[in-house]
């Protein structure tokens, strides 16, 4: 299979069209159309529905979907570490939650450029989904998460408590109110909320991640305002210059966060560095990084 033909296709499905698709990648549509024809053939599968609209997946390219993102990106990696400078000896592909990039991994990152200065680090946010199946797949070294499912392949290990903890933009929040934003923590907290407050309701805003959280609340347009859950390593800078609150009373929830990496492990470069990475959080002064895990 011809790698022009996966990101072509990769191309479309994110355009929605050939036109559209043939701009992007600076080719003819007659070049597109060409190698989509050649891609279904070697298939045996028709992967798009032309329409005047565009062009939409079939069952079969969804399907395909997947795997055409995993060659793309396989080839990609393939020619960064073999482009190297001859003085890096290896990459370790790192991935993790964006809540756990704040103020925590960064530090291991520092540390692995300092204690293995011949090692290049590429370094990825991504959610539970996506961080799982690029493990799977061997596209990253290791990921760190906070909701991981189990791979016989893969070593799932406990690897700091976070603490949650309610704060606000006003000092006066005693509970959720109309205020209130939603973290999607994970299925455990949301149970602990409905269990701490079951007439809560569904709240009026919701995100994903708690960065965004913290974007909406601090919103200057004056649209902004609410409360929230967050790690309090995140939480205490934001406490201590005065742009948000600790909520007084506020009941705090243990967020476990783990680190996942191949049950096969083929160098002793990537140890070391698990083994870093332990160290960081039981050193000195990392309690406000893992809250003293």
């Amino acid at each position: 299979m011809d790698i022009e033909q996966a990101r072509t296709f990769l191309a479309i499905a994110a355009h929605g069209s050939f036109v559209a698709a043939a701009e992007r990648l600076h080719v003819t549509q007659s070049t597109v159309s060409a190698r989509i024809r050649q891609l279904e053939a070697d298939l045996g599968a028709r992967l798009f529905v032309r329409n005047r609209a565009g062009a939409s997946l079939t069952q079969s390219g969804r399907r395909f979907l997947r795997h055409a993102k995993t060659l793309v990106l396989t080839v990609e990696q393939a020619h960064h570490d073999l482009g190297l400078s001859g003085r890096y000896q290896a990459t370790i592909r790192i991935g993790a939650r964006i809540a756990l990039w704040d103020g925590f991994l960064p530090r291991w990152v520092g540390w692995l450029r300092r204690t293995e200065p011949d090692v290049a680090v590429q370094s990825e946010i991504g959610f539970e989904e996506d961080l799982m199946r690029r493990m799977q797949q061997g596209t990253l070294d290791v990921a760190l998460m906070y909701t991981p499912t189990h791979a016989p392949e893969l070593v799932v290990e406990h690897l700091f408590d976070e603490t949650l903890v309610m704060v606000s933009t006003s000092p006066d929040t005693r509970w959720p109110g109309d205020d209130y934003i939603f973290v999607d923590w994970g299925p455990g907290f949301y149970a602990w909320q409905q269990e701490n407050w079951p007439d809560l309701g569904r709240p009026p805003r919701t995100v994903n991640i708690g960065w965004l959280a913290v974007q909406l609340m601090l919103e200057p347009g004056g649209a902004g305002g609410g409360a929230c859950f967050l790690p309090r390593r995140m939480a205490e800078p934001l406490v201590a210059a005065g742009r948000l609150f600790r909520v007084a009373d506020a009941p705090e929830r243990a967020h476990p966060a783990y680190m996942l990496f191949p049950r096969r492990i083929d160098d002793d470069i990537l140890p070391r560095a698990l083994e870093g990475l332990r160290q960081l959080v039981r050193s000195p002064g990392a309690g406000n990084a893992a809250d003293g895990a």
